[in-house]
């Protein structure tokens, strides 16, 4: 165990500077940040059927959580907002089922931390990881936070529809169900959208700013963005009835050949299991090799408490659902009037639950960007000084994006042995406990943001892979393997970075558009 000690102390020695660096960036941060508050005066009311009186402001396309949240944020300045959204009622969904910690915290920050009660929410403190018969718990940091701070598990239309009744509650907001079909463009300029209401009529809207977050599918973002849709695996969902998890309030992660298996609870009598299945081997639902799969392959590796009910919840044959996982890395294309955000714009791997973190996070961002600006009709220099969104959101969404597709990448099946001695380290390194498990949970939890603590981490985990090679007798196989096992690690996370952008995710005071004032 010396070894460990040894990295242990060159791992500590470098936090210092970690930790600088973050407060320094934290603190230019907060400078930057402005708190005006939107005029009072400039608030309206709606006509008798509803729609907001006067010109609109704001048009949101999606009423997902980034529109809904973000139409209540902007609402509630005094914004005139117009909600467009393709289907009010209830989603049903096996995706954005947690919230992390940070993304509370967000939540909170907007005023609509009541959208988790009253839907049987579940709090997380943790998660419980599992593999090769080892067990490891991993606890959000939450000491510093008040008692009601913890991450969140429910079913997603529950708290979508939420979301979306504290919206349409303000008297500025018109929440429409309707299908946009293309935006309204002038000379390169936005100047609303094209859409069908829900009788099939064909309306324009217009506005000096329409904000498109239709969602991970959405048909609006070519213009807006450089697309680059990947999908590396599927979840294989499926939701457990009478049964608990081993320890309440924590979720538990599998980690076995041949992907990771996720438990949490989405109700007071329900426990939702997604099994991550690669793309090129998902097995057919309909053809009963689906069910088969689940009860050889992955059935063996669930623990005892859930084995009965996971048996159970395979057998029925309509409760097995499939969802495909699509990561797109955030490459905007600045465009007048318009702005892209939400799934539409950002996606990474679900595998951490920091899809909706990322996406009220954003909205914040977006809040504290528009509070100061009374007027956006110059589209041209609001434009411009949105570019600054890009780089003010990086601490939060490139830590989740980065961090979620790098334990995906990590704990797939591999046949190569320098991938399964990356595995044993990262499973080793959360085991130690201490600052090597509290920070990888602090960047999970989405409560510190910090891409510098999370590259830190990642090579400290290969640094102590090494490690476990070599001490305490080093043989030629075993400093090969070494040298394979940075060489993975380098080739997981430096194209990640560089997706990110090395800049905005490391250095963001040199980025030029960090300092952009508001147009006057």
């Amino acid at each position: 165990m010396a070894y460990q000690y040894i990295v242990g102390g060159v791992i500590a020695s470098l936090l210092g500077f970690v930790f600088w660096y973050n407060s320094l960036v934290r603190e230019l941060k907060k400078t930057r940040t402005s708190s005006m508050e939107f005029p009072v005066e400039n608030r309206v009311k709606k006509t008798g059927n509803g729609e907001v009186a006067g010109a609109i402001d704001v048009i949101i396309v999606g009423a997902g959580v980034a529109g809904a949240a973000l139409a209540y944020t902007l609402g509630k300045d005094g914004r005139r907002v117009h909600v467009i959204e393709r289907e009010l009622n209830e989603p049903d969904r096996i995706a954005g089922e947690g919230l992390l910690p940070g993304g509370y915290v967000k939540l909170t920050e907007l005023g609509l931390e009541d959208c988790v009660a009253g839907i049987d929410a579940q709090r997380i403190l943790g998660y419980d990881l599992y593999k090769d018969g080892k067990s490891t718990k991993i606890s959000f940091p939450l000491e510093k936070f008040q008692s009601h701070v913890a991450g969140r598990t429910f079913h997603n239309g529950r708290f979508v529809q939420k979301l979306r009744e504290k919206a349409a509650s303000l008297p500025n907001v018109n929440l429409e169900q309707g299908t946009v079909t293309s935006l309204l463009e002038e000379n390169g300029t936005i100047l609303g959208v094209h859409y069908k209401n829900k009788s099939g009529q064909e309306l324009t809207a217009s506005a000096p700013l329409t904000i498109v977050c239709d969602g991970g599918f959405s048909n609006l973002r070519r213009s807006l963005c450089y697309r680059k849709v990947d999908i590396p695996s599927y979840f294989v969902g499926l939701v457990l009835e009478n049964c608990k998890l081993p320890h309440a309030n924590y979720g538990a992660i599998i980690l076995e050949d041949p992907s990771p298996i996720l438990f949490y609870p989405i109700s007071s009598t329900e426990i939702r299991c997604l099994v991550d299945v690669p793309s090129q081997k998902l097995p057919s639902v309909s053809g009963g090799e689906m069910a088969h799969f689940l009860k050889t392959v992955i059935a063996p590796k669930i623990p005892p408490e859930l084995y009965t009910a996971f048996i159970s919840a395979v057998e029925k044959q309509n409760n097995i659902r499939t969802m495909a996982n699509r990561t797109m890395p955030a490459a905007p294309l600045p465009t007048p009037g318009a702005l892209l955000m939400g799934d539409a714009f950002n996606m990474r791997h679900p595998i951490t639950g920091g899809g909706m973190t990322v996406a009220l996070s954003d909205v914040v961002v977006i809040r504290d960007l528009l509070r100061p600006l009374h007027n956006l009709g110059n589209a041209s220099a609001v434009c411009r000084y949105l570019e600054s969104f890009y780089t003010l959101r990086k601490p939060m969404a490139s830590t989740i994006n980065t961090l979620a597709d790098t334990l995906h990448k990590v704990f797939s099946a591999s046949s190569d042995p320098a991938m399964e001695q990356m595995q044993q380290a990262c499973f080793g390194y959360l085991s130690l406990g201490g600052i090597f498990s509290n920070g990888l949970s602090s960047l999970l939890s989405g409560l510190y943001p910090r891409p510098s603590s999370l590259a830190f981490h990642f090579f400290a985990m290969a640094v102590y892979g090494v490690g476990r090679l070599l001490l305490p007798f080093p043989s030629p196989n075993r400093i090969w393997t070494g040298a394979k096992l940075i060489w993975v690690a380098s080739g997981i996370l430096f194209p990640l970075i560089k997706s990110e952008g090395v800049r905005q995710m490391f250095f963001p005071l040199t980025v030029p558009a960090y300092y952009r004032a508001p147009p006057l």
